[in-house]
């Protein structure tokens, strides 16, 4: 069985500290030496480490002073009304989306089963990646009914959101009828598009939303980097009486 690399392991557990608050934007971490007693490594080992945390901006060396941590993760709020763009200003962080790909195609029976459609119903399909400041937090799939929405492709041409190009298409209000969370290990398409190293853990949301009628419009999956996002299970502040 493969060994995971110990500079690897050091930047996973690294990772995870900063995840966990344990270090908050501009703490100092340990230094070399300390770190290499710490994990029991040579210097060169932990240097690697904190280099990988560094391509990927969670934090960034100091010539004479040491490295510090210049990333928290971004709270992300689950609950009836999900909105991205809301999601990650509320948090004080610029939001962002990329159109990776906007498709046609046959559901499969998972889809058709969360959105009420028959065998060989037509879906759109639309890829994307979510950032907060310019940083990728999440990369996502959104499956839509074709036959209820059939002009939805043309209004992703406008707009990178879901929630502007539903109501270009008459769907006004959404809100999230469920959502199942699953921890996962990024596999290596997942690491690219995220830039995080390959096997880092990432959670998976499953949802369905539906309509002011009650009406299933969205059938969607996003993989989350499991240390730049914290993601919050509740009531939405809107909905609180």
């Amino acid at each position: 069985m493969a060994r995971t690399a110990l500079w690897k392991s050091i930047a996973l557990t690294l990772t995870a500290d900063v995840a966990e608050g344990r270090y908050q934007t501009g703490d100092q971490l340990p230094t070399e030496a300390q770190l290499a007693a710490k994990f029991g490594v040579n210097r060169h080992t932990v240097r690697r480490a904190i280099a990988s945390l560094a391509e990927r901006g969670l934090v960034h060396a100091r010539r004479g002073a040491g490295v510090f941590v210049t990333a928290q993760p971004t709270d992300y709020q689950i609950g009836r009304r999900v909105r991205f763009h809301q999601n990650v200003a509320a948090g004080g962080q610029t939001p962002g989306k990329e159109v990776l790909s906007i498709t046609t195609r046959t559901a499969d029976k998972r889809e058709a089963r969360a959105l009420g459609l028959g065998d060989g119903a037509a879906v759109h399909v639309y890829d994307g990646r979510s950032l907060a400041d310019g940083q990728p937090i999440a990369i996502f799939t959104s499956v839509f009914p074709a036959a209820r929405l059939p002009d939805l492709p043309k209004a992703f041409e406008a707009t990178s959101s879901v929630t502007e190009a539903l109501s270009q298409c008459g769907v006004p209000d959404y809100t999230r009828q469920s959502t199942r969370m699953t921890a996962k290990l990024a596999n290596s398409t997942q690491a690219q598009q995220l830039r995080i190293p390959e096997g880092a853990p990432i959670l998976r949301t499953t949802g369905v939303n539906v309509d002011t009628d009650g009406t299933p419009i969205e059938f969607g999956r996003t993989w989350f980097a499991g240390d730049r996002v914290t993601l919050t299970v509740g009531e939405d502040p809107g909905d609180i009486p």
